[in-house]
């Protein structure tokens, strides 16, 4: 009960402090090249490369990105070129520019933004063609029985 700390408790007591961690790149800094990131990434200056982050990145109003993110969600609220590939929700806020390749698994676009971009949603499918389980219309269509 007052014993040491077993390495488990340990490691997960750094997970617990670590999703409170983040890093910034402020307003009228320039950062060029390749960045990996386990915690929030925001942007506020001007990025120019690749970014792979397992959390959330934040493009804020004055941020401006040119290269590639692979990232689980992000908002973007600044300029964006490029490639862009969220494994969940991507939201693009108001005064948003989006220009390249997007593929998320869910979108939020609010007025007010330009996304102009070839865009892919959703989950892959690991082969063939996708065709929900209870739809009877499909389901007829696949049968040749349609009237």
């Amino acid at each position: 009960m007052f014993g040491k700390k077993t390495e488990n408790q340990q490691v997960s007591s750094m997970k617990n402090t670590n999703s409170l961690l983040h890093n910034s790149l402020v307003q009228g800094s320039k950062l060029e090249g390749s960045v990996e990131s386990d915690n929030d990434f925001r942007i506020d200056g001007n990025f120019k490369g690749k970014l792979n982050c397992t959390a959330r990145v934040i493009i804020g109003p004055t941020g401006d990105f040119d290269g590639e993110i692979n990232c689980d969600n992000a908002i973007i609220e600044g300029k964006f070129n490029g490639t862009l590939n969220i494994n969940q929700v991507l939201e693009v806020r108001e005064g948003a520019v989006i220009e390249g390749d997007v593929s998320t698994n869910k979108l939020v676009v609010q007025s007010g933004s330009i996304f102009d971009v070839k865009c892919t949603m959703g989950e892959k499918p690991s082969s063939g063609l996708i065709k929900a389980k209870s739809d009877p219309v499909l389901s007829e269509l696949e049968n040749g029985r349609v009237d």
